[in-house]
């Protein structure tokens, strides 16, 4: 696996108008006092959100990003994704995919994909929080580089990445309070994974629940592009997880016929299977060490750092991190590398797993310039963009689908690489021609294998007082 954050080989610093150096925490307090943007997540409903011209959550381009999701053919799509630039602040960006599992996946991941950001921003905005980040106060205007103090500045840099995790914690435990408080929604085995980023200047900060996957592509010093997991796919099968899961009480171990997977069971009962240690919803896991905690990190982007990819693991599943790298990088066109990533996974669904169903794919390609292609080449490609009615594809028909948990086996790569026909590139959640018994997820194995997300329902499921 990648590692998640280093920053101190990075320069820190940024430059005002009068050529001076000031720390990176200075620009987030800077962004803080003066650069709120007209129209703030505090003050955008839940209810026209759709109508917020700087947020893109279906298939299409902002000015420094393309997103991309197909539905596989497992039922109705249960990934989501979104870019809101102009996030609170002008020069603040949030990104992030979201993949869901269980019969009612799809509900909870487009909720966490609605309602996630305005909770960070809530938190953001916060008295507390704009009190401590004033308390900082490593920028008064009379700071000259050749009198500041470097152990100060760390002090004060620390102090609010302190914030920042702070933050995203409280923010990831509400949304998941929310969501079992939630009598319209159910969550008892059901969930969503979660990576999300906030991109501020040269500051990039990332919560991650799950085994969606963040990567980012970046020029070594051999001046060759090459891939940096950015995040770590938080699976049963890391010591520190199964430790805590074992603790609460929970079970892990791998199924006979998948030795290599491992999932989380309730004490008494060979259920749910579930393969991942954190998430979103499923909570007749959360007492038995499933949390929905993210990992946190703090990067400082250097201008070697191009472009960073989320996507959930139907990308992954089937593609290398170096694989997907190359892919986006060689793209004609910035504004059609999320599609064509996508369009690489399915085939490669295909030629890898012949006998499978290939599963849901969801991609945000943020590139770090700031730069995209030009609206007449984006149109000449078909899509619509975020100022065009694109975002009412979404359909909450569960039922239509009939969703089903009942385990599959383990497919195995195939030697025949005949299927290798090209994929339809179907819009987002269009679920008639889909197979009743297909509401299944898979989890992310570096292409080796797939597997379900959940095995099967608890036999009280439906009896939740019995818990």
């Amino acid at each position: 696996m990648g590692g998640c954050v280093s920053i101190g080989s990075q320069s820190s610093c940024s430059s005002n108008s009068n050529g001076e150096k000031i720390s990176s925490s200075c620009v987030l307090i800077d962004m803080f006092r003066h650069k709120r943007s007209r129209t703030t997540v505090s003050s955008t409903s839940l209810h026209n959100l759709s109508e917020v011209s700087n947020r893109i959550f279906t298939n299409g381009k902002s000015r420094s990003s393309c997103i991309f999701t197909q539905q596989g053919l497992k039922g109705i799509n249960q990934d989501a994704m979104i870019v809101w630039e102009d996030f609170m602040a002008e020069d603040l960006t949030f990104c992030g995919v979201f993949d869901g599992h269980g019969p009612r996946g799809h509900l909870v991941a487009r909720k966490v994909r609605d309602t996630l950001p305005s909770k960070l921003s809530t938190f953001l905005n916060s008295s507390k929080f704009m009190e401590n980040v004033s308390n900082a106060n490593c920028c008064n205007g009379n700071i000259k580089p050749d009198v500041a103090d470097p152990e100060k500045d760390t002090s004060a840099e620390e102090g609010i990445e302190s914030l920042w995790r702070e933050a995203f914690l409280k923010s990831y435990k509400s949304m998941d309070k929310e969501l079992r408080s939630n009598p319209n929604l159910d969550c008892f085995c059901s969930g969503s994974t979660a990576v999300t980023l906030i991109k501020q200047g040269s500051n990039l900060f990332m919560g991650n629940v799950g085994d969606s996957r963040a990567v980012m592509g970046s020029i070594d010093s051999n001046k060759s592009l090459v891939a940096i997991q950015l995040t770590v796919d938080l699976k049963p099968d890391l010591p520190r997880e199964a430790e805590r899961i074992k603790r609460c009480k929970g079970r892990v171990f791998a199924l006979q016929d998948e030795p290599e997977v491992q999932r989380v069971w309730l004490p008494h009962d060979d259920a749910p299977g579930l393969a991942m240690a954190r998430a979103f919803g499923d909570f007749c896991l959360k007492e038995y060490g499933v949390i929905s905690i993210p990992e946190f990190s703090h990067r400082i982007l250097s201008d070697r750092d191009k472009f960073i990819v989320l996507a959930s693991d139907g990308i992954w599943d089937v593609l290398s991190n170096e694989e997907v790298v190359e892919i986006v990088s060689s793209a004609p066109r910035r504004s059609s590398a999320a599609r064509i990533l996508v369009e690489s996974a399915a085939r490669e669904w295909k030629t890898k797993y012949p006998t499978s169903k290939v599963d849901d794919c969801a991609v945000v390609c943020l590139f770090l310039d700031g730069k995209m292609d030009s609206d007449s080449d984006y149109d000449e490609q078909g899509f619509c963009s975020a100022t065009v009615d694109g975002n009412a594809l979404e359909s909450d028909d569960a039922d239509s689908s009939k969703p089903c948990l009942q385990r599959n086996y383990t497919v195995r790569p195939s030697e025949d690489n005949n299927n290798n026909d090209q994929y339809n590139r179907g819009q987002v959640d269009i679920v008639e021609d889909m197979e009743e018994n297909a509401c299944q997820n898979w989890s992310g194995l570096e292409g080796v294998t797939r597997v379900n997300s959940l095995v099967q329902l608890p036999r009280f499921s439906q009896e939740k007082g019995e818990l």
